[in-house]
């Protein structure tokens, strides 16, 4: 190919055909991991900031619009074949959308590396407890009746969306333990409802970035499709496979993020 063919230029960004399709290849696995446990944001937020010029602001942004389209996908085949508590779900995702414009607001000000440590230890902690205690999220058994139950699931909402305002990777993951944990969901209804969550999260953080100017729109476009194949994929296999599945993707998927916030941090 003639080296004026290799490289691309969009919104002010040079990159080349082999970059363009290796990102456009982690926002199907994104869609894919993030329709089953969460955490898609691991490989797609990584691979936009591998992008020269594009800052970290701007990546974020782009993976939110990237990403609504696979967990908006993902939600769709979850709620048709799984028929999740809407009563608990829309009230959490509203929640964690005002949650997730408030983290936007603080992503374009707050140093990443003041909250890292802090998320490392919680998703120790989530890994430690998903495997020595199995049986957690194979079976709903539901903690709270009520008005504790939905207390407990907005309050989630808030502050997992919040989180996924700001900095992303790992809010699927957090919200399905904390809706096991917490809650009493299995796995499965768990990933179904954290699905509904995450749509709303993306939207919220979408309402700040887009009229302040961060979104990358054609690669965002571009990864959405890419999203909306993986997020179908993977609904259909977590919804076939049922919980155990889920937690065993689950486990690699928190042990994924330990290593990548972890070598993040260390070697800043």
């Amino acid at each position: 190919m003639p080296e004026i063919l290799s490289f691309l230029s969009l919104d002010g960004l040079e990159f080349t055909w082999t970059s363009l399709i290796l990102l456009l290849l982690a926002g199907f696995a994104a869609g894919w991991i993030d329709a089953v446990v969460g955490g898609g944001g691991l490989i797609q937020l990584p691979a936009l900031l591998l992008f020269p010029g594009m800052s970290p602001v701007q990546a974020l942004a782009t993976n939110k619009l990237g990403s609504i389209f696979g967990t908006t996908t993902s939600a769709i085949t979850y709620y048709r074949r799984t028929s999740p508590d809407l009563k608990t779900a829309i009230p959490m995702a509203l929640m964690a959308m005002l949650g997730a414009f408030g983290g936007a607001a603080i992503a374009t000000v707050l140093p990443e590396r003041w909250i890292q440590p802090i998320i490392i230890a919680a998703l120790v902690a989530v890994l430690a407890f998903t495997i020595f205690k199995p049986a957690a999220g194979e079976l709903s058994k539901l903690r709270y009746q009520g008005s504790g139950h939905y207390l407990r699931a907005i309050l989630i909402g808030l502050i997992i969306g919040g989180y996924d305002g700001m900095i992303g990777p790992g809010t699927g993951s957090f919200l399905i333990i904390a809706m096991v944990t917490v809650l009493g969901y299995n796995f499965l209804q768990s990933s179904a409802k954290a699905k509904i969550v995450n749509l709303a999260t993306n939207f919220g953080a979408l309402v700040l970035f887009i009229p302040a100017g961060h979104v990358v729109f054609g690669l965002g476009l571009a990864l959405g499709v890419m999203n909306m194949a993986g997020g179908y994929l993977g609904a259909r296999m977590a919804i076939s496979k049922g919980s155990k599945f889920i937690r065993i993707i689950f486990v690699i998927v928190v042990c994924a993020l330990i290593i990548k916030l972890g070598s993040d941090m260390l070697f800043a």
